[in-house]
């Protein structure tokens, strides 16, 4: 029984957490390390977290957490994040294709912090206080990383030039 919901789970998930996880990572096979540590302490203790109010909120902690650890691991620093993105379906239109490869270009290039608070606000839906408490940083902390995350996602995918000193002042 333990197994087998685990599994269906896994199943139902596990495409969305390697999304998160590599959007937090920058790196697909990084990622897959990610979530693979995150579904082994999951698995441990699957028992315990069935039962808690939020399935869902506890592994996003786990994928997270995971997230950290691996970047903690001095190998990890020895070695630059790659820059392939992972196998998506072609979309119809070449311009919606670069569309999306300008995004995850720009969402790479934010720091990390910036990049777990995106990711679980607008990728996972969460609210501040959610994600304030999956990351353990403060609401103003969250809302603080979004806005400048967003304001940094502005400029990179804006089609205007971003030279600060050929703008006018209203």
């Amino acid at each position: 029984m333990r197994d087998d919901e685990f599994a269906a789970y896994v199943e139902q998930r596990r495409p969305q957490l390697f999304r998160a996880a590599w959007l937090l990572c920058a790196d697909p096979h990084r990622a897959e390390d990610v979530v693979q540590a995150a579904l082994t302490r999951l698995y441990v203790a699957w028992p315990r977290v069935r039962r808690a109010d939020s399935v869902d909120a506890y592994v996003r902690r786990a994928v997270v957490n995971a997230h950290l650890d691996e970047g903690r691991r001095p190998w990890r620093r020895e070695t630059a994040a790659g820059e392939r993105l992972p196998d998506v379906p072609v979309p119809a239109a070449t311009s919606a294709l670069e569309e999306r490869d300008a995004l995850w270009t720009a969402l790479r290039a934010l720091p990390p912090g910036q990049r777990r608070v995106v990711v679980l606000r607008h990728w996972w839906g969460l609210s501040v206080e959610e994600t304030a408490a999956d990351l353990g940083i403060s609401p103003g902390t969250v809302k603080s990383q979004t806005s400048a995350a967003l304001a940094a996602l502005r400029t990179a995918l804006s089609d205007e030039p971003t030279d600060e000193l050929t703008r006018e002042v209203p």
